[in-house]
């Protein structure tokens, strides 16, 4: 079986043994059946590349009872099989167990695959999470100056770079790192769960994240990015537990999620103040629907406060909101720069918010006194349509900055319920300017009333963005259940 184009020899006799000894197994397009024959299983799963060769962690001397180490084994499967990658790539199969890992780097032309009962276990000790360099765009690490811990799983360069399982679960066993951050303990930036840098053509599907550490989901500098049917849950007053924090990319899907977090259930970002600027590389072309969210102190969707690349053309469609404080929250400040346009959102549904609409002009978090007071944010063509919600206390708090008011704010078609203990007034708006149609209650007179005929503006775009073409497949994989 040839296995690369030029291999070194003695590459070619180590690869062969470890093909011989250990499994690793034909995948194809086609399904084999729900049960194999001697010893094998069959097993199909959804993704924008099939895999040719597949193999197990147990075949590198992973030991799934929660209590063994196994970085070396994940870290040495995925650089075998990065070999794969030209003859039809690879997946690393991660069984039943409970698999206790240090952070391990993704390969190009690769899956990795949980079984439905498999964990894989974060370790607490911060000797298992190198320190790398604060990203460009930020200039610093969130939690403190100077560099940050990579992330339990981490990919850079990379090219068709797939997670998925059929709900397999990541527990990032957060506690720990809660903890420090609140007693100022960190000596560099928290881990997240997943985080992908500089690629093309990434798929995060059907799995289970628990307890991170911080932000989820961060993909970052990357496009074509699929992120769908996963599952986000952390205790709602743990600190930066973002969801999903799309991150100065472009042409990226989010649909099918369930997010209960501690802080925003989606992040939409692109760098902070002078270093975002210098970087210049916008999140744009983003698509969001069919989400839910749990998030009592922070938003839905939230664009920013770091946007200092720019954000634009974002669509978000049918999401519910429950127990959320705000639902499309823009967040950004004097110094920031950048932009934050062409924003579209219709049909969502929100039960429990403390504000519906939220924009803050004033939101003065800065990596250091280097920013420059003179960038000025620019907020235009952000659209609200058929919208409802219940048991608010606010509908609107609108905040621009002074000289440089938010524009063009659309919103139609909208109805809020107050709640019992809502404001007196339940609009408050400073330095914007728009319209509003249909809207109950009434919003501030800086958002006139354009009558019933009206209503159906705030349009929605009618064509479609790349990545909501792009398909997955149905593959199909049989896998040995033990060595042999």
């Amino acid at each position: 079986m040839e296995v690369s184009r030029n291999p070194k020899p003695s590459k070619i006799i180590g690869r062969l043994i470890l093909i011989a000894v250990l499994v690793v197994v034909s995948c194809s397009r086609e399904v084999v059946g729900r049960r194999g024959h001697n010893g094998w299983r069959s097993f199909d799963y959804s993704a924008i590349s099939c895999r040719r060769y597949t193999a197990s962690l147990t075949d590198f001397g992973g030991v799934g009872d929660g209590v063994t180490l196994n970085t070396d084994a994940f870290r040495t499967a995925v650089d075998f099989l990065s070999g794969f990658g030209p003859e039809g790539g690879s997946m690393l199969y991660v069984p039943p167990g409970k698999w206790l890992t240090g952070s391990f780097n993704l390969t190009s032309h690769f899956t990795l695959f949980l079984d439905q009962d498999a964990v894989i276990l974060a370790s607490q000790d911060e000797n298992d999470y190198p320190v790398i360099e604060p990203l460009p765009s930020y200039g610093r690490g969130r939690d403190t100056e100077g560099g940050r811990f990579i992330s339990l799983i981490f990919g850079t360069n990379l090219t068709d770079v797939i997670i998925t399982g059929n709900n397999g679960t990541l527990d990032g066993q957060g506690k720990l790192w809660w903890d420090k951050f609140h007693n100022g303990t960190l000596n560099y930036t928290r881990p997240y769960l997943i985080e992908i840098m500089y690629s093309e053509n990434i798929q995060i599907s059907n799995i289970t994240l628990l307890n991170s550490p911080s932000w989820n989901v961060h993909p970052v500098y990357s496009s074509d990015i699929i992120i769908e049917g996963i599952t986000i849950i952390a205790p709602t007053r743990s600190p930066n537990t973002d969801g999903i924090n799309p991150d100065s990319c472009t042409n990226t899907r989010i649909q099918d999620c369930y997010i209960v977090s501690g802080d925003d259930c989606i992040a939409v970002k692109s760098g902070w103040d002078e270093y975002g600027i210098a970087f210049g590389m916008p999140t744009k072309q983003l698509v969001i629907r069919r989400v839910t969210c749990i998030s009592p102190t922070s938003a839905m969707i939230a664009l920013g406060s770091e946007m200092s690349g720019g954000i634009e053309d974002v669509r978000a469609e049918d999401i519910l909101a429950i127990d959320t404080e705000s639902a499309v929250r823009i967040k950004t400040g004097v110094g920031r720069g950048g932009y934050v346009k062409d924003i579209y959102v219709r049909r969502v549904t929100m039960k429990t918010m403390k504000y519906v609409f939220w924009m803050t002009g004033n939101y003065g978090s800065h990596p250091d006194d280097k920013y420059d007071p003179n960038a000025f944010p620019v907020i235009e063509n952000i659209n609200y349509r058929d919208m409802v919600a219940e048991n608010v206390t606010m509908a609107g708090r609108l905040e621009g900055i002074s000289g440089d008011p938010f524009t063009g704010i659309c919103i139609s078609n909208v109805t809020i319920e107050m709640g019992q203990h809502a404001k007196r007034l339940p609009w408050n708006c400073t330095d914007i300017s728009g319209v509003s149609s249909g809207v109950v209650p009434q919003p501030c007179g800086l958002l006139p009333d354009q009558g019933p005929e009206k209503v159906t503006s705030c349009d929605f775009p009618t064509e479609t963005l790349p990545i909501e073409n792009v398909e997955v497949q149905t593959c199909a994989c049989r896998h040995k259940l033990r060595m042999v």
